[in-house]
């Protein structure tokens, strides 16, 4: 089969596409043939050695497809079954990849291929973050950043479905009447606005009860002075860059401000939480609260353009590769 494999870390050159010998499944697992496979921020982690990964290794952790071959003990899933990860073992770039089951789950008709490769870690880390990182409630103000990337597009539609007001940033005009078409009712030129003065501004200067950054060291300090007291901080993501140490005396001198960084693999622990999670995202996207922007596609062989295309900053909504 065909995989995508890095050598060495560094900058999307060292993407290559490889022939490889076909998985077999053992036991608990199985033999997922990619129909999509999902492109994500984290990969570019992976690749520029941001996140450590033993060499040579294949890459992507996110894809849908079919069932083709299951361990002989495997009982939850069988040759044919629809399914989707995004957190499985390193590999996802590949025609074909062995998943644990727990890792991985069922996949309705209502949801296409490629819509669950482009919806699942995007999709699944909006659910953690808007019901259970903060349980958003209708009424609030809450602030997204990049509003109108993968996650942030999920998350305008999502909040919106849940009764909130949504401000979002954005990193050029063009990307502005984008978000505004995907639930968010105030957007800001990060580059441009005196963006915390405008937050502050649109809540009567009582500021936003959470803020959503996935921008990192950029945002990080302005995003705390977007908060209400007591409000939470969600650092979920570095695009600009690892946030710089800080002390904690920051969060009281500021109101008391709480401050986690989550992440999915810690919400989506075990395969009944996975599973359920997965639930409710599929029922949003079914019903039309959510729909999935799939606005980049490339083939497996052209990786390195994805990640190209992704660290441009010029993307918007979700990337995926095609076997």
């Amino acid at each position: 089969m065909k995989a995508i494999r890095i050598l060495k870390t560094g900058g999307p050159d060292v993407l290559t596409l490889q022939e490889v010998e076909t998985p077999v499944p053992g036991p608990g697992q199985v033999l997922v043939r990619a129909a999509a496979i999902g492109v994500n921020f984290i990969d570019t982690y992976h690749r520029s050695g941001l996140y450590k990964l033993p060499l040579p290794s294949g890459i992507g952790t996110e894809a849908a497809g079919t069932v083709e071959a299951a361990g002989a003990d495997v009982t939850s899933f069988a040759p044919g079954d629809r399914v989707a990860y995004c957190t499985a073992p390193i590999g996802a770039y590949a025609e074909t990849h062995v998943v644990p089951t727990e890792k991985l789950v069922k996949l309705p008709d209502a949801v296409s291929f490629e819509t669950a490769a482009a919806a699942m870690l995007k999709g699944l880390t909006v659910q953690y973050l808007l019901k259970q990182t903060f349980a958003v409630q209708p009424g609030q103000t809450i602030l997204v950043h990049s509003a109108a990337g993968g996650v942030g597009l999920i998350a305008g539609q999502w909040a919106k479905h849940l009764g909130a007001q949504v401000i979002g940033t954005v990193g050029s005009d063009e990307k502005i009447a984008l978000a505004k078409a995907n639930g968010y009712d105030l957007v800001l030129n990060i580059k441009q606005d005196d963006w915390v003065a405008k937050v502050r501004e649109a809540t009567a200067g009582n500021g936003v009860p959470v803020v959503y950054d996935s921008i990192g060291k950029d945002t990080f300090e302005a995003s705390l002075d977007c908060l209400a007291p007591r409000g939470l901080m969600v650092s979920f993501g570095n695009s600009s860059g690892a946030v710089a140490p800080i002390s904690p005396a920051i969060l009281s001198a500021k109101g008391s401000l709480y401050l986690t960084r989550p992440t999915l693999f810690h919400y989506a622990a075990t395969p009944q939480a996975l599973q359920a999670m997965a639930n409710d995202l599929f029922t949003v996207i079914a019903a039309g609260a959510v729909k999935i922007a799939v606005n980049q596609r490339f083939a497996l062989a052209d990786a390195r353009k994805a990640h190209e295309a992704l660290q441009s900053r010029k993307t918007t909504g979700a990337t995926i590769l095609v076997p």
